[in-house]
């Protein structure tokens, strides 16, 4: 499994995600981004996952579900190909590793940071984080670029693209010279949540590493 895949609550995360109510055609995508902080607090759904290798081959595929709640709380599943879960639930963050039965934890500041979780998921201040710029129109999508002020992110650009039904993807860039593409699917905006769903107790027998106080 690669760093970026491990990573990918950044994926957010959390990340995150809804179907987000049109604005007006002569609205840019920021337009539609901030929209979006405003007005969406939860959201569900599923997604696809590839990630490319610089030269544009796929070299993973995969596939799950998702949950967030503004801010801080989300659910992040993969179910295939490798099992795995990422919670938030507000003051930390937990990374299950079914396959090696491990469990990381991670402060919910640091995990988050300068991340595609802080953009979903976060708090609605994303500009002390992110230098956003509209990014044009591309495959059918108007598009957010967000560049991280911090110069020791996961990830050098975020793209967050917008279809006729609102959100619908989102591209990560790293240092590698991987791009992540998450396409978005069913996505229901400001759903009731149970909140059980943003807790985490590590399974029995689980190696439990990282910031655990």
């Amino acid at each position: 499994m690669t760093p970026l895949l491990r990573n990918a609550f950044a994926a957010l995360v959390a990340l995150a995600f809804a179907a987000f109510a049109l604005t007006p055609a002569a609205a840019t995508s920021l337009d539609r981004f901030s929209d979006f902080l405003k007005g969406t607090q939860s959201a569900r759904g599923g997604f696809t996952q590839q990630i490319r290798d610089r030269g544009g081959r796929v070299v993973q595929e995969s596939r799950g579900t998702l949950a967030f709640q503004r801010p801080g709380r989300f659910r992040w599943v993969y179910e295939k190909p490798y099992p795995q879960v990422i919670v938030g639930d507000g003051r930390k963050v937990w990374i299950y590793d079914e396959d090696l039965n491990q469990v990381t934890v991670k402060r919910l500041d640091r995990a988050l940071g300068s991340t595609p979780a802080a953009l979903l998921a976060g708090s609605n201040d994303v500009a002390k984080a992110f230098d956003l710029s509209d990014a044009g129109r591309k495959d059918g999508l108007e598009w957010v670029e967000a560049r991280p002020k911090d110069k020791e992110a996961s990830f050098e650009r975020i793209r967050i693209g917008f279809g006729a039904s609102g959100l619908a993807a989102m591209e990560l860039s790293d240092s590698f010279g991987q791009t992540t593409l998450l396409r978005f699917q069913s996505l229901q905006r400001n759903p009731k949540l149970d909140a059980s769903q943003f807790r985490f107790s590590p399974p029995k027998g689980a190696d439990v590493i990282g910031d655990t106080k």
